[in-house]
């Protein structure tokens, strides 16, 4: 289908911006995306998030707006609310949050004032920017402290981390990050917050569809807040959540409105709830489980051909890879594997020598592909494309990422991309593999 056909009046209007989207639908359809925090939304989670919602200012929340017209509104809204309690078995949600930085920010802004003690995991360790880092806001604003891995197995040092919240007392405690292999011990860090007097947040961002699907355990009776984005494995569009016991509930919503937001974005909103339902589907409970077996999979085909990966494999769908072996360092790798058709993001691995802008490793998950159809049956193959193309990276073999390129491209010919990347999918139906819209 051309650009024409699928986005006429785009490609009327602005000819030049309806070129690059359809390059990026052809990119999206032709490459194996690897970047954990990437997926494929369906093409009805596409079609609410381009609605005429979009002409629709809605300050406030459900009931109490500050504009007029909002009949449809709140009842989308509360569709997104309902569906989120019923999914993730909370007692409140928060649907407006842009995206999951101002969703954290809004943590800091209901539990802490400027120049409080905050804790989470240290960046170069696989946390986030807003868990304290003192780049971001949330590390000048408040006072961050930060634990770890442990360096000789590379999980979680829960020693450390009550050590840690017992000296410092921190008002807010995160767990979770970016680049975790390992499930997450809630309960661990639900005792030490108690312990510690602290308010515990559990950033799901990574795994929430995961936890949606049963394919990691859930932070609910663990934790006070969920923090969430909404695509990544939820497979929704780029929004965010929060989510909390009902004591916390009116914090939160008066952090997000009017503490940091105005009107929130309805056609987002509209968009979550569609994939909130998707994700309630038994054919999403498959999904999950699938990505993390194709994790898995992949895992043990590299560590077969002599990758170093942090922790020693995977329990999610993310895979952290030390090449300091390979001496070839990620940021090479990364864009040498992009040249071959696989999409991945150079990252620094614990205790790196090297800059976070040129780090020793890279990070690679397996959502996208399994929204494709991809089993572990593909892992080994996969594996092998990812062998030689940092072979080649090292060496400046291009024949050989050439080459690389095309076999992959053969392959995603062979499993369409799922929503507007290229295919489109039928409401209703479900891909045999992965539990996806099946494509026409």
């Amino acid at each position: 289908m051309t650009v024409q056909q699928q986005h006429p009046a785009l490609a009327a209007a602005d000819p030049e911006l309806a070129a690059l989207v359809g390059a990026e639908e052809r990119l999206q359809a032709e490459t194996l995306r690897l970047i954990p925090s990437e997926n494929y939304v369906s093409a009805a989670v596409l079609e609410a998030s381009g609605t005429v919602l979009q002409n629709k200012y809605s300050e406030g929340y459900p009931g109490r707006r500050y504009y007029e017209g909002q009949q449809n509104i709140d009842q989308v809204e509360t569709l997104a609310i309902e569906r989120a309690k019923a999914l993730f078995g909370v007692d409140h949600a928060n649907v407006q949050p842009y995206s999951g930085s101002p969703a954290n920010l809004a943590v800091y802004l209901a539990f802490a004032k400027p120049g409080d003690t905050v804790m989470g995991m240290a960046l170069p360790m696989g946390g986030h920017l807003t868990h304290g880092w003192g780049v971001s806001a949330t590390g000048s604003w408040f006072r961050g402290v930060q634990y770890g891995v442990r360096q000789d197995d590379g999980l979680i040092d829960f020693d450390q981390v009550r050590d840690l919240a017992l000296k410092e007392r921190p008002k807010v405690i995160f767990c979770g990050g970016t680049a975790l292999p390992r499930t997450i011990d809630f309960a661990a860090f639900g005792e030490i917050a108690r312990e510690s007097g602290a308010v515990l947040v559990a950033d799901v961002a990574h795994i929430a569809g995961l936890i949606a699907g049963g394919a990691h355990p859930s932070p609910v009776g663990h934790v006070d807040v969920i923090s969430t984005t909404t695509h990544k494995t939820l497979r929704g569009p780029r929004g965010a959540m929060l989510m909390s016991r009902e004591e916390h509930a009116k914090a939160l919503d008066k952090a997000i409105f009017p503490g940091l937001q105005g009107g929130p974005h309805n056609q987002t909103t509209a968009a979550i709830a569609v994939a909130l339902r998707e994700a309630s589907q038994p054919s999403f409970r498959d999904y999950a489980h699938a990505v993390v077996a194709n994790a898995k999979a992949l895992a043990e085909a590299l560590l077969a051909r002599g990758f170093d990966l942090v922790s020693g494999g995977t329990d999610n769908h993310l895979i952290l890879i030390d090449l300091t072996s390979r001496q070839v360092p990620g940021k090479i790798a990364a864009k040498a594997l992009d040249r071959a058709g696989i999409v991945v993001n150079y990252n620094t691995v614990p205790y790196d020598p090297r800059k976070p802008f040129d780090p020793s490793g890279i990070r690679i998950g397996t959502p996208s592909l399994t929204s494709r159809g991809l089993t572990p049956d593909h892992m080994p193959e996969v594996a092998e494309w990812i062998d030689r193309a940092v072979t080649a990276a090292g060496t400046g073999d291009e024949d050989t990422l050439a080459a690389v390129r095309a076999e992959v491209a053969a392959l995603m010919a062979a499993y369409p991309a799922p929503g507007g990347a290229g295919a489109r999918c039928v409401p209703g139906l479900t891909h045999r593999r992965a539990g996806i819209g099946s494509h026409t």
